[in-house]
C-alpha cells in the first residue's frame, strides 16, 4: 500500500478500534440485557473492521497496544466517554450515519478499501438502525428521556465537523458526504421530536485535532486501560 493509503487505513482503523472499546465498556452495565448483547455485537463488528484495517498497516496488536496517545488518528467523537445511555446513543447515531455513508461511497470505487467497505457497510447498516431506533425511542419517550437525549445530541455536536475533513488517500466527495449526513441526521431528530443542535460543529482548538494526534483528556485514561494488560505482560500468549 502507498503511504497515503496506510494513513487512511490507520485513521479508519483507529476510529473503529476506539469506538469498539468504548462500547465494550457497557458489558454488564447496559440498562437491559438485550442492550448488553446488542452493544457487544456492535463492538465486535467494529473490532473486526479495526483488525482488517490495522493489519494493512502493520502488526495489529502492536498498533493497538504499543502506540502512544499522539500516534492515534481517530476522531475525537469516538473517544468521548459513554456518559449515560443517551450519550452513547447520540455518539453512535452521529458516527454510524457517517460511517455508512463513507463506506457506501468507498464500496463503489476501485480503490484499495472497496472490498472492506462493501462488507462493512452491511454491518454498519445495523449499527445505524439500532442508533436511530433508540434516538427516536428516547427522544419521543418520557419528558426525562427526551431531555437527556437532547442534552446528549447537543453535547456531542461540536465533535461532528471533524468527520468531514478530508482524509488523504480516500477519493471521497467530502462536501456531498457532509450534506447527506446533515440531511439524514435532521430526519432522525425530527422523527424523535428533538431539536437540531446549534453552534459550531468543530469548535475552537478541537477542529480536526484527532486526525492530527491531539486527543481529549478522557482518551489518555481509556488508552491506559485498553493497553494495560498487553504492556504489563509483553510477549505473553494464551
Amino acid at each position: 500500500m502507498t503511504a497515503t493509503a496506510n494513513a487512511a487505513a490507520l485513521a479508519l482503523g483507529d476510529d473503529a478500534l476506539v469506538l469498539s472499546h468504548r462500547l465494550g465498556e457497557w458489558a454488564g452495565h447496559a440498562p437491559v440485557l438485550e442492550e448488553d448483547v446488542a452493544l457487544a455485537n456492535i463492538a465486535l463488528d467494529l473490532l473486526g473492521q479495526a483488525r482488517v484495517l490495522l493489519s494493512l498497516v502493520g502488526d495489529e496488536d502492536e498498533l493497538a497496544y504499543l502506540r502512544e496517545e499522539r500516534a492515534f488518528r481517530n476522531l475525537q467523537l469516538v473517544e468521548q466517554p459513554n456518559g449515560d445511555f443517551a450519550h452513547t446513543i447520540a455518539r453512535q447515531l452521529y458516527f454510524s450515519l457517517y460511517q455508512r455513508l463513507l463506506y457506501a461511497q468507498l464500496a463503489v470505487t476501485d480503490g484499495e478499501f472497496a472490498g472492506l467497505a462493501a462488507k462493512a457497510v452491511k454491518e454498519v447498516a445495523y449499527h445505524q438502525d439500532h442508533a436511530e431506533h433508540w434516538t427516536e425511542r428516547l427522544g419521543d419517550g418520557t419528558a426525562e428521556s427526551h431531555e437527556r437525549m437532547q442534552r446528549a445530541c447537543d453535547a456531542l455536536w461540536r465533535f461532528t465537523g471533524e468527520m468531514f475533513q478530508p482524509i488523504e488517500g480516500l477519493d471521497i466527495d467530502w462536501q456531498a458526504l457532509d450534506a447527506s449526513w446533515m440531511e439524514a441526521v435532521t430526519a432522525v431528530l425530527e422523527r424523535a421530536t428533538l431539536t437540531m443542535p446549534a453552534g459550531p460543529r468543530a469548535g475552537g482548538w478541537a477542529a480536526g485535532a484527532g486526525r492530527q494526534g491531539l486527543h481529549t483528556e478522557s482518551f489518555g485514561r481509556m488508552l491506559a486501560e485498553m493497553q494495560h494488560l498487553h504492556r504489563s505482560h509483553p510477549g505473553a500468549s494464551w
